[in-house]
C-alpha cells in the first residue's frame, strides 16, 4: 500500500498544478480532489463562466484519466450517454457501441437540461459503477466519477434533479465569483500568459490511473476514524434530520458520504486519522443538498445550508477528539 507521506506530497503537487489553471479557488480544487479520492460525484451549482468545465478537464489531464464531456440538452436520449448495440450483418451479431459514460471523468454539463429519463440513465453508473444496455451489464473501469453542472438562476427549459439523483452526488459545491480584486486580476493575467482559451491542452499527467487507484485504496483502508467520530457524524445527521423546518433530511447515505470525504481530507492534510475538523469542513457540502425544506419555510428563504450549520453548532464534538 502507498505510504501516507508519498500520497500527501503527490496530492499537493496535483492541487498546485490544477490551481495553475483554475486560478483563485484552491479550496474548491481540494474538495473536488477529496471527492475523486472516494469515487464521489460532484454537483457544481453556480453561474456560467466560473471555470467549472476548465476544472473538470484539468482533473482528467493531471490525474492521467480519460475525460469525456456531455452537453445535456432536452433531446438527449439515454443511448446517447450509455451507448447501444448495433447489428453487424456481415458478422451476424450485435456489436456494442460504447457511449461517453465509458470513461473515468464524465463532465455532465447543464445536467438539468435533459429530461428525467435521460438523467436516470446516470443513476446506475453513479451509484454502482456499472451500466445496463439492452439487458447486459457492463462494469465501468475504476476510477469513475461524474462532475455535473447546473445553473441555479435559469430554469426555463430545465428539469429539476429528483431527490434520488441529488442523493447520488457526494458533494454539492459552489465556485462563486472571485473573492477579491487581486483574484480577478490574477485570472486575467493567467489568460494572457496561456496565450489560448484552453490551457489544459498543454497539461501533462502527474500520475497515472493505477497510481490514483492506489491512493483511493489508501483512503479506504489506511485512514483511521474513531467510533466517537462516527457517532459525531451520526448525531450531526440526525440533528439536521430532526429540525422542525425539514420535510426530508439526510439519509444514511449522507452520513456515509461525509465519513468517506472526511477520510479523504485527512489524507490531503497528510494524516492517517480523521479529526473533527475534517468532518466540519465538508458537512455543508455533503449534507445540505440532501435536505428538503418544508414549503412554508422554503418560502421564507430557509436553506439546507442553514440547517446544517445550525446542526453543527448544536452537535457536541467528542471529548479527546478536538484539536
Amino acid at each position: 500500500m502507498m505510504e501516507i507521506k508519498e500520497a500527501f506530497e503527490t496530492l499537493n503537487a496535483i492541487v498546485d498544478r490544477i490551481s495553475d489553471v483554475f486560478v483563485g479557488n484552491e479550496i474548491v480544487v481540494r474538495k473536488t480532489l477529496a471527492a475523486a479520492l472516494v469515487n464521489g460525484n460532484v454537483l457544481f451549482e453556480d453561474y456560467p463562466g466560473l471555470g467549472k468545465t476548465l476544472l473538470a478537464k484539468a482533473f482528467g489531464k493531471v490525474l492521467g484519466l480519460k475525460y469525456t464531456r456531455v452537453q445535456f440538452t432536452p433531446d438527449l436520449l439515454p443511448a446517447d450517454i450509455l451507448g447501444t448495440k448495433v447489428w453487424r450483418q456481415n458478422l451476424g451479431t450485435f456489436e456494442l457501441i460504447k457511449g461517453p459514460i465509458f470513461t473515468h471523468v464524465l463532465l455532465a454539463d447543464e445536467i438539468n437540461r435533459a429530461p428525467p429519463k435521460t438523467q436516470s440513465a446516470l443513476l446506475e453508473a453513479m451509484e454502482e459503477r456499472q451500466v445496463t444496455i439492452e439487458g447486459e451489464t457492463f462494469t465501468l473501469e475504476r476510477p469513475f466519477f461524474v462532475i455535473a453542472t447546473q445553473n441555479p438562476i435559469e430554469f426555463e427549459g430545465t428539469y429539476p434533479l429528483p431527490e434520488a439523483q441529488l442523493d447520488r452526488f457526494l458533494l454539492r459545491l459552489r465556485v462563486g465569483y472571485p473573492k477579491s480584486l487581486e483574484d480577478e486580476v490574477a485570472i486575467l493575467e493567467a489568460r494572457l500568459n496561456w496565450g489560448k482559451d484552453d490551457p489544459t491542452v498543454d497539461m501533462k499527467a502527474l500520475i497515472d490511473r493505477e497510481t490514483f487507484v492506489r491512493m483511493q485504496e489508501l483512503v479506504e483502508k489506511g485512514i483511521f476514524i474513531s467510533r466517537d467520530l462516527l457517532r459525531y457524524i451520526a448525531e450531526l445527521v440526525r440533528n439536521a434530520r430532526a429540525d422542525e423546518r425539514v420535510e426530508a433530511g439526510p439519509s444514511p447515505r449522507g452520513g456515509i458520504a461525509l465519513m468517506k470525504v472526511a477520510k479523504a481530507n485527512a489524507l490531503l492534510e497528510g494524516r492517517d486519522f480523521v479529526l473533527p475538523d475534517d468532518v466540519k469542513a465538508y458537512a455543508v457540502d455533503a449534507l445540505a443538498h440532501r435536505i428538503v425544506i418544508k414549503p412554508e419555510y422554503a418560502f421564507e428563504g430557509v436553506s439546507g445550508e442553514e440547517i446544517v450549520r445550525e446542526a453543527l453548532k448544536k452537535t457536541p464534538v467528542p471529548k479527546g477528539e478536538e484539536k
